[in-house]
């Protein structure tokens, strides 16, 4: 294996507008191009622009394509309709997460398995060995896909500038084909942000095309020559993806989710569905999750907002009375809030909303924190 970072289809431009690149799963991504908090205002009050072409792609085809992911992973994924999408997992014989996934349902037998770029190759590699015996076929589709994300309030008005699509008609979590400026493009109501927003698969030598003539709808020269205000389409990168995901309460693979939790440990019980025809990895031992989670849950995963200004990260200890009882997962500087947030698994006797007895250790000075619910950030629709 080479230790060369991957560089994404719009590395040009990134490097062009100045972006402070950093590598991630072993790509070169953008981690901000000017301040992370403008880009993060952006997103909740106008729209940003997102390179996410790290994402993992994985096709599913054949007769048994349904079958064989509903054997794979823990949802239901034969009963998703063609031109929708569903948020799920894939976990390990003993229940452990392996990622937490979207599969779109591209036709009646077309399936495509979006992983974490961390989780991408082992994600493939399980689908494919459990891919044996049925009539399924597995892609690995990272190559013939660039992801671009267009997410906040002016996202769809900047989108229809450029498409005929029925953006109108298109539900969150549904994806269709269409055109975007002229590029073929799979255009999914998908996203990480908490706000409304798009996700645009399209192939890789389209991707500057696509980025172009998005930055030029969304800026502030397209506005003038229609007689209105610019929609204030700013390029975004993973620095305020992760604060925006966090307000969100959105988990993040390798922090809320981890092979050492389940997704009944995590909160996240609803994505299993043991109602499914057929046995599935990981049945036997997440059925006792379940019973464990609703008798004798060891932790459950909190919002936590600081009384003061110090940030906690992933790590540090949560305490309550000189005790430890938890362990902080993500944690940053809250743009929104104004304050610093985490999200925390807690001893379920400390995780009720307005718990005000919590500290966290920040470097051995125990800082006052409050429980909250998740999440910190729920947009107006």
């Amino acid at each position: 294996m080479s230790n060369v970072p991957r560089l994404t289809a719009l590395d040009a431009v990134h490097r062009a507008l100045g972006a402070t690149m950093t590598d991630f799963a072993g790509w070169d991504m953008p981690l901000r191009y000017a301040s992370e908090r403008d880009e993060h205002n952006a997103v909740r009050t106008s729209a940003g622009l997102f390179d996410l072409s790290h994402m993992g792609e994985i096709t599913v085809t054949g007769p048994e394509a349904a079958a064989c992911l509903d054997y794979s992973l823990v949802g239901n994924i034969a009963t998703i309709g063609v031109g929708r999408a569903r948020y799920t997992m894939i976990c390990q014989e003993d229940g452990g997460i392996l990622d937490d996934l979207i599969v779109y349902r591209l036709g009646e037998t077309e399936y495509m398995v979006v992983a974490n770029a961390s989780n991408a190759q082992t994600v493939l590699d399980a689908i494919t060995a459990r891919a044996d015996g049925f009539d399924a076929e597995v892609r690995d589709d990272r190559d013939a896909y660039a992801l671009l994300a267009i997410q906040g309030p002016e996202s769809p008005g900047i989108l229809k500038s450029l498409t005929d699509a029925d953006l109108d008609g298109l539900k969150y979590y549904a994806g269709l084909p269409g055109t975007v400026a002229g590029v073929p493009a799979l255009i999914a109501r998908t996203g990480y942000t908490g706000e409304d927003g798009f996700e645009l698969f399209v192939e890789p030598q389209y991707a500057q095309q696509l980025w172009q003539a998005l930055t030029e709808a969304g800026g502030p020269s397209h506005a003038e020559g229609h007689g209105g205000a610019p929609a204030g389409l700013v390029p975004c990168g993973l620095s305020c993806r992760d604060t925006l995901r966090l307000e969100a309460g959105m988990p993040l693979y390798g922090h809320e989710l981890t092979t050492g939790l389940t997704p009944f440990d995590a909160g996240l019980g609803r994505v299993v569905k043991f109602e499914k025809a057929g046995d599935f990895v990981g049945r036997e031992a997440l059925s006792a999750a379940a019973e464990r989670a609703a008798t004798s849950p060891p932790r459950k995963l909190v919002g936590l907002i600081a009384e003061g200004r110090r940030v906690p990260r992933a790590g540090m200890a949560v305490v309550a009375g000189g005790e430890v009882i938890g362990e902080v997962t993500s944690g940053a500087p809250s743009p929104t809030l104004g304050r610093p947030i985490a999200m925390a698994y807690v001893d379920a006797a400390h995780a009720a909303p307005g718990t005000q007895d919590v500290c966290v250790d920040i470097r051995g000075t125990h800082e006052a924190y409050e429980v909250v619910a998740l999440p910190f950030y729920k947009r107006q629709k």
